[in-house]
């Protein structure tokens, strides 16, 4: 098989997690935190969805932390700006508390170890709706370190969300590789399965499935790590 280059989706696939149970405990804790700055919780979190909103239908003029502020700041007003570092201490100090409801695959970073020393190159496409900081906190509770990827986007470094077919033609003009030579390996069916259009191949981790569309996964090579590894024949 001609694959060069593995791209893993984190939430769902390297991190095991449901995402209804992690939004929540996410969106609780961040409001506990901005509360007494006069952000009622109902408020911020309709806010914040939003923002994730204008991020996904991002045209890529702007980088999608951009974007998420100044819809944000279309809310709660110019204020928002002087309370970013409000932002940064809740990622820094209290954000890893959400760990206690996400899961913990050891196969994962198994595989990607695998996949690195069988000379492949692996790069981490989540969906860069988070800042930095967020990101490397779940990929720490999954076991990783910046370092074990090639590239890894977040709402500071990408101008588009999945399913845009533009966000993953950016990570292939970064990592300057082509759609034909990428696996991408993902939980989600309508988010990580359509990089299958640009000419990339797809594998479907089924542990933390996210098919909302109802598809017939049969028509994707799934399973778990182990299927994975002997997917890709290494």
């Amino acid at each position: 098989m001609s694959i060069k280059t593995v791209l893993f989706d984190l939430d769902g696939t390297l991190l095991p997690m449901d995402q209804d149970i992690f939004v929540k405990a996410y969106f609780g804790g961040l409001s506990k935190r901005l509360a007494p700055l006069g952000y009622d919780p109902q408020g911020l979190v309709s806010a914040i969805w939003q923002g994730t909103a204008a991020m996904v239908k991002n045209n890529g003029e702007k980088n999608n932390e951009a974007v998420f502020w100044d819809s944000f700041a279309s809310v709660f007003g110019e204020k928002v700006y002087g309370d970013l570092p409000y932002f940064d201490s809740y990622y820094a100090e209290d954000f890893d508390s959400v760990k206690n409801v996400c899961g913990f695959d050891p196969m994962a970073k198994i595989a990607v170890d695998k996949i690195k020393a069988a000379g492949l190159r692996v790069a981490l496409a989540t969906n860069p709706i988070f800042p930095s900081v967020a990101t490397e906190k779940r990929m720490a509770w999954a076991g990783f370190e910046p370092k074990d990827f090639e590239l890894f986007t977040t709402y500071e470094n990408s101008k588009f969300c999945k399913p845009n077919l533009d966000y993953y033609r950016d990570i292939l003009n970064v990592l300057g590789e082509k759609a034909e030579n990428c696996l991408m390996v993902g939980n989600d069916v309508r988010e990580d399965m359509i990089a299958e259009k640009l000419g990339m191949k797809v594998f479907l981790i089924t542990k933390c499935l996210i098919n909302k569309d109802g598809e017939d996964i049969n028509k994707y090579p799934h399973g778990d790590f182990s299927d994975l590894i002997k997917f890709i024949g290494i």
